[in-house]
């Protein structure tokens, strides 16, 4: 029966580099032994090593944080950084991980560096995690290290990453505005109906007087979400965690909501022009890196973000693959815009197709960021113009009988 394989220990280390200056960090490894024989093959000459101590019952130590697609990002680029400057493999692995605040990164990192110290390549070694790093950026690195240019390939995956997020934090910021506005304008409103109008409605029974249309009909709608409000609460939290639990399980319900996203009458221009981004983006990539068209188009089905766009890329592929020019198969999907199949017919004919797809990357990026920002700038007063009527019309409504109370008297 096979022995089950030792489990790494974190160490906590000081030494001395090469030129003498005084060093520390955090490294892993299945045995003191191992770890200082890491730590000296690379040139470090270590003073003390002991292991990290661990919190009493597991209190007290740093909280372990979610590895988030920004912390990702942010490790390409200071690897990009690192090789750049010729660093070593392994040891870049270790200044970045000591940088990172985020416990849960730094333990990914060393995960990484263990499996490249192990004799493996960074492809494979990001291979081992696909809930943190696509196909699309371990095939990338794979191709820097097999053309012997990992250093260029790793900037270009930065590149691309950080554009990414930068058009994910756009869309957000987008969606997410006047949701929370229109989230904090419910709260108010149900606290207004279920705290404040029942205090009104006990004063106007003295009045002896028929109340205005307006306060009965709020002070029937306090009587209703006093009683039901708890239904309603249930019903909203009921429907989010049923569409988010969809939304991970359900290929046919994610299709069909991005086809609805799209027609949607303001968020669907902006989802459809950061899906043309994102093409562009990857496949000029892809492209420029040296993966063949046939198969950056399959890696780009996968990162556009939209089944309709997912779908035509797929159809791009097949006619690619079958010898159509790529325009011509682009334009017969009907869902390109023309500038975008313009571009990419210059850049055929040019042989410049890296280059022409990767402006009008930032084209459409650009288009999305001016897009958000009129979004904001035109949602704004039309917020506040709903939380006046809504908020301003309970509260004359509540102090409409009192205006009249002259007249009862």
């Amino acid at each position: 029966m096979a022995k089950p394989a030792a489990k790494n220990i974190e160490f906590v280390w000081e030494g001395l580099n090469k030129s003498g200056q005084p060093m520390k960090g955090i490294a892993s490894g299945t045995s003191l032994a191992i770890v200082k024989a890491q730590l000296r093959s690379q040139g470090i000459n270590t003073t003390k090593v002991k292991r990290k101590p661990q919190p009493f019952l597991g209190l007290g130590g740093p909280k372990k944080k979610k590895v988030t697609s920004l912390d990702i990002s942010f490790f390409i680029r200071q690897m990009a950084t690192m090789m750049k400057a010729g660093v070593p493999l392994v040891q870049s692995f270790e200044i970045v991980a000591e940088g990172m605040d985020n416990p849960s990164v730094r333990e990914l990192i060393l995960k990484i560096r263990d499996t490249v110290s192990a004799g493996n390549d960074f492809a494979s070694a990001l291979k081992a995690h696909p809930e943190h790093f696509d196909d699309l950026t371990c095939n990338l690195v794979a191709a820097g290290e097999q053309s012997g240019a990992l250093e260029t390939m790793l900037d270009k995956v930065a590149i691309y990453k950080e554009k990414s997020e930068a058009l994910k934090s756009k869309l957000k910021k987008a969606m997410g505005y006047p949701i929370t506005v229109l989230a904090v304008a419910a709260i108010v409103t149900g606290i207004l109906l279920i705290k404040v109008v029942p205090t009104f409605e006990d004063l106007f029974k003295g009045f002896g007087a028929e109340l205005p249309a307006p306060t009965q009909f709020v002070i029937y709608l306090s009587g209703l979400v006093q009683e039901y409000w708890f239904m309603v609460v249930g019903a909203v939290a009921a429907l989010v965690y049923a569409h988010k639990h969809m939304m991970k399980t359900s290929q046919a319900y994610r299709d069909g909501f991005d086809r609805v996203a799209l027609k949607a009458p303001v968020a669907g221009p902006i989802i459809e022009k950061a899906s043309v981004a994102r093409f562009a983006r990857v496949l000029s990539t892809t492209f420029a890196a040296g993966v063949p068209l046939v198969e950056a188009l399959e890696a780009v089905s996968g990162a556009v973000g939209n089944v309709v766009f997912r779908n035509a890329v797929l159809n791009v592929r097949s006619g690619v693959a079958t010898g159509q020019q790529m325009h011509f198969a682009m334009r017969s999907t009907g869902v390109f815009p023309n500038m975008v199949v313009q571009m990419t017919s210059i850049g055929e004919e040019a042989g410049a197709l890296d280059s022409m797809l990767d402006k009008a990357a930032t084209y459409y990026e650009n288009e999305v960021d001016g897009m958000v920002d009129g979004l904001t700038a035109m949602m704004e007063p039309l917020i506040m113009a709903f939380l006046g009527v809504v908020v301003g019309g309970l509260i004359i409504a509540m102090y409409l009988p009192i205006f009249q109370l002259g007249n009862v008297v």
